[in-house]
């Protein structure tokens, strides 16, 4: 590692500017699911017990740079105290006089909470007065918002300059897991991405090819992939203007030794809706009025077999239209089996993004996953390998 934890860090007496993410979901002013908020227990719980004082820095929404009450912070201070068994002082402001304020007169084993960071303008322009000003408040920076390190703001990267830095718990592990399964992986190493279009995941699929040994293309992706080798995909979400550029990956793939998996049956249906008429065929036999809505078993065996002689996975992104029934059962068939080799230990498996964690969830195989990363954008640019500003800033 090339950057320092909370282990190495003197904490006792000391404020710990610790930036999170709390852009949690919520109803009528309050939080629907705090899974977010839960992980970020140890780093709070670990800051405490050292007797430091935690002071916590996050985005909510999207105010652009203006005052919005709809956006405050406020509404997680209930939230926010039962997760961390500790009071928890709001300061509406994230800066100056009141935020210093607050911070100076808190009580020890309590957590600051100061209000949104990007009702200031200068936020996501990293401008470096207000990364200043943030920097006033604290005497250690700590970043546990792996999911916001893709962005160059002045609570991820302008502050971390000023001040000594350091990785919370739910960062480390993020950072300690993608290494393993892409930074330097036991192989083979298979990844397994699917999604809609092609268009939005060419950095993911260029760096991939050029990374593992098997790539598994699922989901409406897999369609555009079948198109340009010839292969009919009658009505299905498919893009054909790039047909080419699916070529072209089919061609780096097979210069670096990376073998494409895509789908050698489908379950083909003429209505994307629950419990539609639906049949599987050879994926050489697509009506020209039916369109692809999953992988058929034949696939899913050979996946399986894949992951059999796999030491690593890595997953982003659904086989098939899985929040439709019957349309998930590549999905959750494939999940499950990744599921059940990692809890056998045969298999370091790490997935990320939004559409996947709903599906591993409702396949009853994410809490088998080694990780899951809840990062979003963040773990899609570390799969593309783009270097993340919010990491690199802890490097110094």
């Amino acid at each position: 590692m090339d950057w320092k934890t909370l282990d190495d860090m003197e904490m006792s007496g000391k404020r710990v500017l610790v930036r999170v993410d709390l852009n949690v979901p919520t109803e009528n002013g309050q939080v629907s699911d705090d899974t977010r908020i839960q992980r970020l227990l140890p780093t709070i719980s670990d800051i405490l017990h050292a007797g430091g004082t935690p002071i916590l820095l996050s985005h909510f929404g999207r105010p652009k740079g203006t005052h919005r009450a709809d956006l405050s912070l406020r509404m997680l201070i209930p939230a926010l105290e039962a997760a961390f068994h500790a009071p928890v002082v709001f300061c509406a402001d994230c800066r100056g006089p009141a935020a210093l304020a607050t911070v100076e007169s808190v009580a020890p084993g309590s957590v600051v909470l100061l209000e949104n960071t990007r009702f200031y303008p200068g936020e996501e322009k990293n401008d470096p007065e207000l990364a200043r000003d943030f920097a006033a408040l604290g005497d250690i920076f700590c970043n546990d918002a792996f999911s916001c390190a893709h962005r160059a703001h002045a609570s991820t990267t302008g502050v971390a300059r000023l001040l000594p830095s350091c990785a919370g718990r739910l960062m480390q592990a993020e950072l300690i897991a993608l290494e393993a399964a892409l930074g330097n992986p036991q192989r083979p190493l298979v990844a397994v991405v699917g999604g809609a279009k092609v268009s939005t995941k060419l950095d993911l699929l260029s760096n991939l090819v050029a990374q593992v040994d098997y790539l598994v293309i699922g989901g409406g992706m897999a369609n555009t992939f079948l198109a340009a080798q010839g292969i009919p995909v009658g009505t299905s979400l498919a893009e054909h203007d790039m047909t080419d550029t699916a070529s072209d990956i089919l061609a780096k793939a097979a210069k670096t030794g990376c073998e494409i998996v895509l789908p050698s049956d489908i379950v083909v249906a003429r209505a994307l809706k629950a419990n539609a008429e639906s049949h599987t065929v050879p994926v050489t036999e697509c009506p020209a009025d039916a369109m692809i809505l999953d992988a058929g078993p034949e696939s899913v065996a050979r996946i399986g077999m894949i992951m059999e002689d796999a030491h690593t996975l890595i997953w982003n992104g659904p086989l098939g239209a899985f929040e439709i029934e019957p349309f998930g059962a590549a999905t959750f068939a494939a999940a499950r089996k990744a599921a059940a080799m990692t809890k056998a230990g045969r298999l370091v498996t790490v997935a990320g993004g939004g559409d996947t964690v709903a599906a591993l969830n409702m396949a009853g195989a994410a809490h088998d996953f080694t990780y899951i990363s809840t990062a979003g954008g963040a773990f899609l640019e570390w799969m593309e390998g783009k270097t993340l500003p919010g990491v690199a800033a802890l490097r110094g």
